[in-house]
């Protein structure tokens, strides 16, 4: 998916394929450890244009099809569910599977009942693959009564929050051909163009004219960082993250086919993930008082833009960057932008961690209350240790 300039979010929980996460991290590949279990997803509605689950062996029947309404929650209208594996092509397995022909076929008719009711028109279907296409409203959904709808905001508020049996609905339309949520634009152009969550206002305080302003700082701030190093957007660092994502800013300066960006937005922080989707990025809700769902050493660059401002009523300085080295590879960078004070917090902490430190100057002038410091994790074993050079 790479090849043709598509972002993936990969999930899979820690089972008897043992860290499978971890190799497509290796491999450059987004990921994160998770479950489609009773928690919902940590992604806004409407967040994905493709959902697709090979060989998972989830239960979709289950729950009365509340895995399916899960995944409707998280796809666009007009986005595609591909399910590729069991019970799809039974007559062909259900010997190796060891299941009856009429438990399969019962099971596979449950999910195209289910997706009927989630306004999903089956598009095709041949061999292990079947694909299902979401509708871009519900002017022709007939749904049956007995169906509860989500309340709501309730749609949006997922964190540690419980799945519950119901369907998300779509945003209102005025007309049968207009797309629920508001019509994207095909990327890159999609990248900078202003995304229909904040057109149509459903982002709290932020307007087209504030978004704009937004992507221009971030350009700037950008090309500052790559004065101070000129690796980023480079082989180098693949796998990056952005621990305070805002509107993505950081992630779409930086867009280029040799790094991605997981955007994390804080739980306690502005609600702007839908824009980050909308955007064509990806990222994830997240509480940095607690671990990140990945295996140590998975980001090569990590970008902290006032992430201890945010958290210094919550958790302490210590525990984000002890999470922060877990995550970071040996000989990884981090960027951090914060009041001059916390940096020199930071500065402390991580000389104990062997971490090489250098505070410089905001970009705009050393007046600035606001520093950036720039870190490397050091390569180093018990009983002895080799330098890393801080920038190059």
């Amino acid at each position: 998916m790479l090849k043709k300039n598509v972002l993936t979010m990969s999930f899979a929980p820690r089972d008897n394929h043992e860290a499978q996460v971890q190799f497509a991290l290796e491999r450059g590949v987004p990921a994160i450890i998770g479950v489609l279990g009773s928690i919902r997803l940590p992604y806004p509605p409407r967040a994905f244009d493709m959902a697709q689950c090979s060989r998972c062996l989830i239960p979709w029947t289950s729950n009365e099809g509340m895995y399916l309404m899960e995944v409707d929650r998280v796809l666009r209208p007009g986005g595609y569910w591909v399910l590729s594996g069991p019970p799809i092509n039974w007559k062909t397995y259900y010997k190796t599977w060891k299941r009856s022909k009429k438990e399969l076929n019962a099971e596979q008719k449950k999910i195209e009942e289910i997706a009927k009711s989630l306004c999903w028109e089956k598009k095709y279907e041949k061999g292990d693959i079947a694909i299902w296409r979401k509708k871009t409203n519900d002017r022709s959904c007939d749904r049956p009564s007995s169906l509860k709808t989500c309340k709501g905001k309730d749609t949006d508020d997922v964190w540690y929050n419980e799945m519950e049996v119901c369907v998300t609905p779509f945003p209102k339309v005025s007309n049968n051909e207009e797309v629920a949520g508001g019509k994207l634009k095909k990327f890159p152009e999609r990248l900078f163009s202003v995304p229909p969550c904040i057109t149509k206002g459903l982002t709290e305080g932020v307007t087209a004219e504030s978004y704009h302003e937004d992507s221009k700082l971030w350009k700037k701030r950008l090309s500052a960082y790559k004065r101070i190093n000129r690796l980023i957007g480079s082989t180098r660092y693949r796998n990056v993250m952005d621990m305070n994502a805002g509107l993505g800013g950081f992630a779409a300066a930086l867009e280029s086919p040799k790094s991605w960006v997981m955007n994390v937005v804080p739980t306690v922080a502005k609600n702007t993930l839908s824009v980050v989707y909308e955007r064509g990025l990806i990222g994830i809700y997240h509480d940095w008082c607690e671990g990140f769902s990945t295996y140590p050493r998975t980001y090569d660059l990590i970008h902290a833009n006032n992430v201890f401002s945010l958290y210094q009523n919550s958790c302490k300085i210590e525990d984000i960057l002890l999470e922060m080295d877990r995550i970071l590879r040996p000989e990884g960078t981090v960027i951090f932008r914060d009041e001059v004070d916390v940096l020199n917090d930071v500065r402390r902490i991580t000389k104990g961690m062997r971490w090489d430190t250098k505070l410089m100057d905001h970009e705009n002038s050393p007046l600035v209350p606001e520093k950036i410091l720039v870190a490397v994790k050091q390569y180093w074993v018990a009983g002895g240790k080799r330098n890393s050079t801080l920038l190059s």
